[in-house]
C-alpha cells in the first residue's frame, strides 16, 4: 500500500480545498504536499496498528487523515479539514497562568 493507493481522495481533498477552504497558511500546492505526507503517515501507522485496533491517523493543525479498515484489503480513506482560526486565542498553559498570578 503506498500514497499512489489513495490518489483519487486526495485529487477529492484538493478539490475541495481549492474551493471551499479558507487557508491562510497553505497554498494548495502546499496542501497537496501535506495531503501526500500525511496519508503516509497513516499507512505507517494502519500498518503498524495493534491488535483489535481498525484505524491509522496522521494530522496537523488543517488536515486529518484516517485509514479504516474496511471488509477489503484496501482501507476506507477518510480526509477531514480542521476548523480552526488563526485569530483564536492560544490557551495560555496552567503554570504560565500560575506565573502571572504570583
Amino acid at each position: 500500500m503506498t500514497v499512489e493507493t489513495f490518489k483519487v481522495e486526495i485529487a477529492e481533498a484538493l478539490r475541495t480545498y481549492d474551493k471551499f477552504v479558507v487557508c491562510l497558511d497553505k497554498t494548495p500546492e502546499d496542501m497537496e504536499k501535506s495531503l501526500q505526507s500525511l496519508v503516509e503517515k497513516a499507512i505507517k501507522a494502519y500498518e503498524n496498528r495493534g491488535p483489535g485496533l481498525r484505524h491509522g491517523i496522521a494530522l496537523d493543525r488543517e488536515v486529518t487523515v484516517i485509514l479504516s479498515q474496511s471488509d477489503t484489503d484496501r482501507p476506507l480513506c477518510g480526509v477531514y479539514f480542521n476548523l480552526s482560526s488563526p485569530y483564536h486565542k492560544q490557551r495560555t498553559s496552567r503554570t504560565a497562568r500560575q506565573h502571572e498570578g504570583a
